[in-house]
């Protein structure tokens, strides 16, 4: 019974965040990226509620993840890409979730396997807004969630080699209910590095990036997000970075 009450709670703790990121942050006429994950959906399920009521007026939508397209577009929010004129100069507010979060609010995101777009979208908006618990909050990346890095399956071993002669402990992310490898939304295929050591984020990032190979990796450090943290008593904490 404790497992499933602990369970439950953090449900629900990311049902808040989620809705509350809307409530607090999104307004009339924005050009919204709506971000991947079991707290960021509901953000997702927010805007569309809201819209539906009529508290919400003129939203357009950038989506990162197959998961996020089908529910926004099943709930009836307009949807675009990032190649259409409505959002050519970027999009005014991002919502997503992370995996981890260290001091300096660098981030690792990708664990639901969305990281590439999840970054496009994130890099073009002028704020992004993560949405976590404070289980999240790590005093250095690495310490609790590897970096995935979405790779083309031609390069797997070669990145491979790379990021374990950068020092990381490799391993190709497996599907839970299918035979072999996790494919992404774009068809490609997911490293999961941990880095035990000390490293910089924003360089080792600007690393990873240059091997051949590789679409792009979980390191968010080119854009300072704001965080609404879930605290465990229920409290949500809005930071910023000073």
């Amino acid at each position: 019974m404790g497992d499933e009450r602990l369970t439950d709670d953090k449900s629900e703790l990311k049902k808040k965040l989620g809705r509350e990121a809307v409530d607090r942050f999104v307004q009339d006429g924005m050009r919204l990226g709506l971000g991947t994950g079991s707290t960021a959906i509901w953000a997702v399920r927010r805007v569309a509620e809201r819209l539906a009521e009529g508290s919400l007026h003129g939203i357009v939508a950038v989506t990162t993840s197959l998961q996020s397209d089908l529910e926004a577009r099943r709930l009836g929010i307009h949807v675009v890409t990032l190649n259409d004129s409505t959002v050519a100069d970027g999009l005014d507010l991002a919502i997503d979730g992370a995996d981890e979060i260290d001091g300096s609010f660098n981030l690792i995101k990708g664990g639901g396997g969305a990281l590439l777009m999840e970054k496009v979208v994130a890099y073009s908006s002028q704020r992004l807004v993560i949405v976590a618990d404070s289980t999240k909050l790590s005093p250095r990346l690495c310490d609790r969630f590897p970096v995935p890095v979405e790779v083309v399956a031609g390069a797997l071993e070669p990145a491979a080699r790379q990021l374990r002669a950068m020092g990381g402990e490799v391993s190709v992310r497996e599907a839970l209910r299918k035979a072999g490898p996790v494919v992404t939304d774009l068809g490609n295929l997911l490293l999961d590095v941990s880095f035990k050591g000390s490293f910089d984020p924003a360089q080792r990032e600007k690393e990873i990036k240059q091997i051949p190979g590789v679409l792009e990796n979980g390191l968010f450090t080119g854009r300072t997000p704001e965080l609404l943290i879930g605290m465990p008593d229920g409290r949500l904490e809005h930071r910023k970075k000073a």
